[in-house]
């Protein structure tokens, strides 16, 4: 077969095959089913309210803890910053470290109970169909500001070997700027999963409250 033949025949698969990878850095490794239970654990823990008819998330997954630095998500910078007093166990930290060297797609398998939608930095168009503010009558009611949570986006699950404890980032991040970020950190009772710590890594605040401490 002569060579320019074989090799047009053969580029349609180059392509195909250069697509699906670059595919896979963009998408990174699916998140686990499991991991959403902790996801749950943590919005019903630490965020949600009464208030709370409506929740955004953060499509992808973050990997870096502090924002505008990438190199942020390396054992070197955690264990710089001493998370939880140097008490977590390093074969967690490494798992953690590892699992969210790049981002990862969220799916809609979250449980938590209320809506939610997601969104992504350059849009907030991204929105699963099943999931939609909450009607009446056959009317969308409206949303007020104070009744959603603006946004949430998570870090991919870090688990020991023994699958016994589980470290996992979340942010609220706002869009007045304001925010935290923290890293909690669960042990598994048996079959249940408990929130056992949670250690802020960073927050902003807004600069007219600080000013107006006394």
């Amino acid at each position: 077969m002569n060579k320019m033949v074989a090799c047009a025949m053969l580029l349609p698969f180059l392509f195909m095959g250069l697509s699906l990878a670059v595919e896979g850095r963009q998408g990174g490794v699916a998140v686990l089913p499991e991991d959403y239970d902790l996801y749950d654990r943590v919005i019903e823990g630490k965020f949600l309210t009464s208030q709370i008819h409506l929740v955004l998330l953060e499509r992808m997954t973050v990997s870096r803890l502090v924002p505008d630095q990438p190199d942020s998500m390396t054992i070197a910078f955690f264990r710089q910053q001493e998370f939880f007093n140097g008490m977590i166990p390093q074969e967690l930290v490494r798992d953690f470290i590892g699992v969210n060297q790049a981002q990862s797609r969220l799916e809609g398998r979250f449980g938590f109970g209320v809506h939610y939608r997601f969104v992504s930095e350059e849009t907030s168009d991204d929105v699963e169909a099943r999931l939609v503010v909450p009607t009446l009558h056959g009317h969308k009611t409206a949303v007020h500001a104070r009744s959603v949570l603006d946004r949430l986006a998570f870090s991919r699950v870090g688990r020991t070997l023994k699958n016994d404890q589980a470290l996992v980032y979340v942010e609220n991040r706002r869009r007045d700027g304001t925010g935290a970020g923290f890293l909690v950190w669960f042990h598994r009772r048996e079959e249940v999963w408990e929130l056992f710590d949670t250690e802020v890594v960073w927050t902003m605040r807004d600069s007219a409250d600080d000013a107006a401490r006394p």
